[in-house]
């Protein structure tokens, strides 16, 4: 059974890797531009303009596309995260009674939909024209452990106003669970190589956040931001207190954290925001999720060499990725992630740039 089992999966890869990565470019009357690949949903190159009108690439990523595939770097840069973004306890789902064991692959939970999650699968493009680009693929039922068959989308729009429009669907034809995110590493400064972002001004709109222990799995607790270096209601610069004295801290090594948004579900309400004081560029995030997971690129560290030759190193870029809490299919108290058949998943995010 095992040599079987062995056998599907070097012919389900050698049938991924007969494609092709293809890069799509989509950009608005502003003269913005953003460049996404069918490899992992991943937006390659993102170029926004400064505060003197010349265009910056604010995104981390790879030159050549095949510098995305796992064999070469097993990164997230930019990627449409599925089946489940984040973390799950144990890598186990129970759903109706039924228990799932899926891929344990960081420290003993189950991160970004598993050892070959959709950032390491092709989506297929069903829609393209100028400024529009929408993304589909079909996740076999046991996709990394996964119930159900899911057909799940994910369209990029990009407005003239400068909004990165993303918006996710998917549907199932047995209960499952999904939540989807976008996984770009932020750098507002456009040159990673010599800026990194601990003077970027962060602001969260949220007063409480869920903790997390030497694991970086949720306890099922949620705290007040109020008193703690969490709080950035008040907008300040990333490495002010990135390095305090906290345990929070120092089991995220540094911001690695779900807040939970203030929002109440008004993708109208601005959910966090970043600035670099380098570029004059400000991103606002805008969504209709629960939350928002901060990363801080704190895992970040010399080993990758991106692109233009650039090599990445600590903490040279911020994630900013709206979401489920993490472990919600394990805790029920949480707003769920449950995708029955018949219904819709969706999900809404927009980055919105602009400088001051």
């Amino acid at each position: 059974m095992k040599k079987l089992i062995f056998a599907v999966l070097v012919l389900a890869l050698a049938a991924c890797r007969s494609r092709e990565p293809e890069l799509y470019t989509i950009h608005n009357a502003s003269g913005m531009e953003a460049s996404i690949t069918n490899y992992g949903g991943r937006i390659v190159s993102l170029l926004v303009p400064d505060r003197e009108g010349r265009m910056r690439d604010v995104v981390l990523g790879f030159d050549d596309l095949k510098d995305y595939y796992p064999e070469r770097n097993e990164t997230d840069f930019g990627a449409s995260i599925g089946r489940y973004a984040n973390r799950i306890k144990d890598g186990l789902i129970s759903i109706d009674g039924k228990q799932y064991q899926l891929p344990r692959n960081n420290y003993g939970h189950c991160l970004h939909g598993g050892t070959r999650g959709w950032q390491y699968q092709f989506y297929k493009a069903v829609e393209v024209s100028a400024n529009r680009l929408k993304l589909e693929r079909v996740s076999p039922d046991g996709d990394q452990g996964f119930p159900g068959n899911v057909t799940a989308s994910v369209t990029f729009t990009l407005t003239d106003d400068n909004r990165l429009d993303i918006r996710y669907e998917a549907v199932t034809d047995a209960p499952t669970v999904i939540n989807m995110t976008n996984h770009s590493y932020f750098n507002l400064s456009g040159d990673p190589g010599s800026h990194d972002i601990l003077n970027d001004e962060l602001y969260i709109n949220a007063s409480r956040f869920t903790p997390v222990d030497d694991t970086f799995m949720t306890t099922g607790e949620i705290w007040p931001v109020e008193g703690t270096p969490m709080d950035f209601r008040v907008p300040k610069a990333i490495g002010k207190d990135i390095d305090a004295d906290y345990e929070q801290l120092r089991n995220g090594h540094g911001y690695d954290h779900n807040w939970v948004l203030d929002t109440a579900g008004d993708d109208s309400v601005v959910a966090a925001s970043l600035y670099s004081p380098v570029s004059g560029i400000e991103l606002k995030v805008y969504t209709d999720e629960p939350g928002i997971q901060v990363y801080c690129g704190n895992f970040l560290d010399g080993t990758v060499t991106g692109k233009g030759g650039v090599v990445y190193g600590h903490r040279t870029a911020v994630c900013l990725e709206t979401q489920k809490f993490p472990d919600t299919p394990n805790k029920p108290e949480w707003p769920s992630a449950l995708l029955r058949p018949g219904e819709t998943y969706t999900s809404h995010c927009v980055f919105e740039f602009g400088t001051r």
